[in-house]
């Protein structure tokens, strides 16, 4: 089975980058599965009912996210009707939605997506290790297929989280700084680990943002409230190989592609 996933979608610019190029590597490169972070892709905070259902209609399975899903309150209200846009699984059980799905493959086998977002230098939620490790396990009682989107700042962390699942995942990918490593790998027992996959945005920014509003609150420490940048955007994620009966990983290929053309408008109304 091959499985695609999408860096973090940025705004607009990032939408049309996913518009663009999420229908047709499904189709040129036999993508059977399809995850995307979308987390930042309404105006580069949270995300929209409407924007939702245009990334599945673009052919994104599961939705993963993190810190930011909780930006928009009218969307966080949805969040428990909706199995196949994930929170992070780690915020206690109070918290709205689900940390976890099982959904079915375009080749009809089931994949379990799994949201984990780290503790170094973000908020003091529960253990994502314990947790994680206690989820993916739970999961491979109905699929081999086990994919963890790690929403976390440190690199260290991330790598940790790799290690403490290699064998049990199918891949450990992690998301939240923007800027794409260059360490994808298979770990020792087989499960495939890519420290961040980048962002699906404007490259000509600050991870997203416009960089004259970024530059300025570094020198001034004023808040400044950020906005969007304009340019050409680019696609960045990754493709995972698994094989169908040990869930484990045969590969992984890192992406970053440039939007050369136009692309798609039907992008939604939201910046």
């Amino acid at each position: 089975m091959r499985i695609l996933f999408v860096a973090d979608i940025y705004a607009r610019p990032g939408r049309r980058a996913a518009a663009e190029f999420i229908p047709k590597l499904i189709q040129e490169r036999d993508v059977q599965f399809c995850i995307a972070n979308g987390e930042n892709a309404a105006g580069g905070f949270g995300l929209t009912d409407n924007i939702r259902r245009k990334l599945h209609a673009y052919g994104v399975d599961v939705i993963t996210s993190g810190n930011h899903i909780w930006n928009r309150a009218d969307f966080v209200g949805r969040l428990d009707t909706l199995d196949r846009v994930l929170r992070p699984l780690n915020y206690p059980g109070a918290a709205p939605g689900g940390g976890s799905t099982v959904a079915e493959a375009r080749n009809g086998l089931p994949v379990a997506v799994v949201n984990l977002q780290g503790r170094t230098f973000m908020p003091a939620i529960d253990c994502p290790f314990a947790r994680g490790r206690a989820e993916v396990d739970r999961l491979r009682g109905r699929t081999p297929i086990v994919f963890v989107d790690f929403h976390a700042e440190a690199t260290a962390e991330k790598i940790a989280l790799g290690y403490h699942l290699d064998g049990r995942a199918s891949a450990v990918i992690g998301t939240h700084t923007h800027v794409q490593t260059a360490d994808e790998r298979l770990l020792p027992e087989g499960t495939a680990y890519l420290t961040d996959a980048g962002m699906t945005g404007v490259r000509d920014s600050v991870i997203g943002t416009r960089r004259e509003i970024a530059v300025r609150r570094f020198l001034d420490q004023v808040p400044a409230r950020f906005k969007p940048a304009d340019g050409v955007p680019w696609f960045c994620g990754a493709l995972i190989d698994v094989d169908d009966a040990s869930g484990m990983a045969t590969g992984i290929e890192r992406l970053q592609i440039p939007l050369t053309g136009a692309g798609s408008a039907d992008v939604g109304d939201e910046d």
